[in-house]
């Protein structure tokens, strides 16, 4: 996969090119997702490698798995490619993991069985929790250091600049759509002989200045806060420094001061399901408790090769209806609604029993930002739509009515 030059001898635009200056304006002005592409040299690829200036979903699927989803399978419309999906969790839980740990432990294992040179991980700022530090990570204790998830934007591609002399030849990526989908595209063009990518479904992120209004407005205790997760039993999970957890329901959230808090390119991004990544490791097409894995081609199932004798297996499972609640919850949010908490808790209590679980969980999560990024996209930035929004988020998007 090397090509520092051209077959004419010519030098390759990424050996010319310099990172923008730290707090330029970004090619994709409001839209950019600060995945770090700009930040090195392959910023002379952003053009047609920005997942928020050119959306290229079915050329990526078929690069990296051979082909792209058949919109008219049901699972891959949701999902993407797909050889295999399953549920899991590690039988001996990593200490400190968010849950169990299996991402950490494909890292650690991807390392240790010499898979990979280095894996492209995200640490913490030694003076913030939540302030995203990428780094390449050469030993397991390393990836380890990072364990837990930022949920903050983070520019996880900056640390391409270190590719070259480093020594790295074979390298696992772990990453969000957004940077997944800019990896793929300049992955022709990296110094390495082998690429896994380790994908995290992901929706909803924020600057570091919006999570603190976030817990501000959320949490009893916002500067104790570990970790925290929308889950599946439809409550926002959050972990204290103390070893306290404490739960919040979705319909209790304050939607009016929240509304906005959420990344230009969280509310423009069709990819929650990490479509370009060899294997995905989420919580959304799980029932509670276990997380969700997706196997999109064999060098995803390499990956979970690492770790599946380490795993508690079960098959994927679905049950329930999201339609209706999807299409509340359109108008509910469109509205801004805030209910009192006796209320968000008596909802929460008949949807976490009767509504949507396991597969149909994810597909009314999918349904609920798809349609949300949709109406957000057109209202502002009319001039997108036709080219951003794929195919089959379209067919999910026009089962439902929009408002103006």
């Amino acid at each position: 996969m090397t090509s520092a030059a051209s077959p004419s001898g010519a030098v390759a635009p990424h050996e010319r090119a310099k990172p923008l200056a730290k707090g330029s304006v970004y090619p994709a002005k409001d839209l950019c997702s600060q995945c770090g592409l700009c930040d090195s040299r392959w910023v002379a690829y952003v053009k047609d490698s920005c997942a928020f200036l050119n959306q290229r979903f079915d050329a990526m699927e078929a690069a990296a798995h051979g082909r792209s989803r058949d919109l008219d399978n049901e699972d891959e419309l949701y999902f993407g490619v797909q050889q295999r999906m399953l549920t899991a969790r590690l039988q001996q839980p990593l200490d400190g993991a968010q849950w169990t740990g299996i991402v950490s432990r494909i890292g650690v294992r991807a390392l240790e069985t010499g898979l990979v040179d280095a894996v492209l991980c995200v640490g913490q700022s030694e003076d913030d929790r939540f302030t995203p530090v990428p780094r390449l990570a050469r030993t397991p204790e390393e990836v380890l250091s990072a364990r837990v998830n930022k949920p903050t934007l983070s520019p996880n591609l900056e640390v391409l600049e270190q590719l070259p002399g480093s020594g790295i030849k074979r390298l696992l990526a772990i990453g969000v759509g957004c940077q997944i989908q800019a990896l793929r595209a300049v992955q022709p063009t990296l110094p390495l002989d082998e690429l896994f990518v380790l994908g995290l479904p992901c929706v909803d992120n924020v600057s570091r200045q919006g999570l603190q209004t976030f817990l501000e407005s959320t949490v009893s205790s916002p500067d104790t806060v570990v970790h925290y997760e929308f889950m599946q039993d439809f409550r926002i999970h959050f972990r204290h420094s103390d070893g306290r957890e404490e739960t919040v329901p979705f319909f209790g959230l304050d939607t009016p001061k929240l509304k906005d808090v959420f990344a230009p390119s969280c509310l423009s991004c069709f990819d929650y399901t990490n479509a370009g990544a060899d294997l995905v490791v989420g919580y959304m097409g799980a029932t509670f408790g276990r997380q969700w894995l997706t196997v999109r081609n064999p060098k995803g199932q390499q990956l979970l090769d690492l770790v599946e004798a380490e795993l508690d297996v079960a098959p994927v499972s679905s049950s329930g209806q999201r339609q209706a609640a999807v299409q509340q919850g359109i108008e509910a949010y469109d509205k801004a609604v805030k209910l009192p908490i006796w209320v968000a808790n008596l909802i929460g209590f008949f949807v976490e029993r009767f509504g949507p679980k396991g597969l149909e969980y994810g597909r009314f999560s999918i349904d609920s930002h798809f349609t949300r990024n949709a109406v957000w996209l057109r209202r502002h930035h009319p001039d997108k739509v036709e080219a951003h929004i794929p195919a089959f988020a379209r067919r999910i998007i026009s089962r439902y009515r929009l408002p103006d």
